[in-house]
């Protein structure tokens, strides 16, 4: 609203109610993902091999170890901003900090987009089996960083 010059409308109201009512849930789910990173990383990259072998066999883009470390290296990354959009109720950051210029360095390099983008998949799938596990209901906020 400021960025436009105008005053809080009643969806702009409802929009900081219902942040501000989720907001302790927001800390929570990501102390949670922060606390069991290396897991749900790990067990994506793990899910993505197993899909998609040829990305570790030679020729394959993740075949090197150098190649194989940038890519838990970029989904760490990706995590991490993935929070701070749930905390702070806005996905625009992924594009300020990781999003902007990741096509383009990608297709420079050689590397394709798919994989990148069914890991992405992969982290959200492994944290909902998470929540999942602690008995939390489906939290539409914890997938939008996921799907933006």
């Amino acid at each position: 609203y400021n960025l436009k010059g105008k005053y809080f409308d009643k969806e702009g109201i409802d929009y900081l109610k219902n942040y501000f009512e989720t907001l302790t849930l927001r800390i929570e789910i990501c102390k949670i993902i922060n606390l069991n990173s290396a897991l749900i990383i790990n067990s994506s990259i793990k899910a993505l091999y197993e899909e998609q072998p040829e990305l570790i066999r030679p020729g394959g883009n993740s075949n090197t170890t150098r190649r194989y470390a940038a890519c838990v290296r970029d989904l760490e990354y990706y995590l991490r901003y993935a929070t701070y959009a749930m905390v702070a109720g806005d996905a625009s950051i992924l594009d300020e900090r990781v999003l902007n210029g990741l096509v383009d360095t990608y297709n420079s390099l050689g590397v394709p987009i798919g994989p990148t983008v069914r890991s992405i998949q992969l982290l959200k799938e492994n944290i909902n089996t998470l929540l999942s596990s602690l008995k939390f209901d489906f939290i539409d906020f914890v997938e939008e960083p996921f799907d933006y």
